[in-house]
């Protein structure tokens, strides 16, 4: 706990980004990575959602047609963020899943700019 205590010291204080907080979360889909979309052309109707969440790091570009292009939130863990900031939209907020000790290293590695 006195790990998770000086790692949250060291994040600055973030509220929602506006345009999520003035969203009203009428429709949302939760977007996996299991390929299951693969082949189903889905992709147009899954774009009206008002919120769509996407799980992992499972690529868009290239399979929109199937899965989409909107994004609004993209959860994962660790190990399966984006290694480059251009895989970042910046008009989506990436939400990092940490339950393991070293997805904490992780983190302090990330917020402090070390290599881990």
């Amino acid at each position: 706990s006195d790990k998770l205590k000086d790692l949250l010291e060291l994040l600055p204080e973030h509220d929602l980004p506006e345009d999520l907080k003035s969203k009203h979360c009428k429709r949302c889909v939760v977007v996996g990575s299991g390929g299951i979309l693969h082949g189903s052309e889905l992709g147009h109707l899954l774009n009206q959602f008002d919120i769509v969440i996407r799980l992992n790091d499972a690529p868009v570009q290239g399979y929109t047609d199937h899965v989409g292009n909107k994004t609004t939130i993209r959860m994962t863990y660790p190990e399966g963020a984006p290694l480059s900031e251009h895989e970042y939209p910046p008009a989506s907020l990436f939400v990092a899943v940490l339950f393991k000790g070293v997805d904490f290293d992780w983190l302090q590695a990330m917020v402090k700019n070390e290599t881990l």
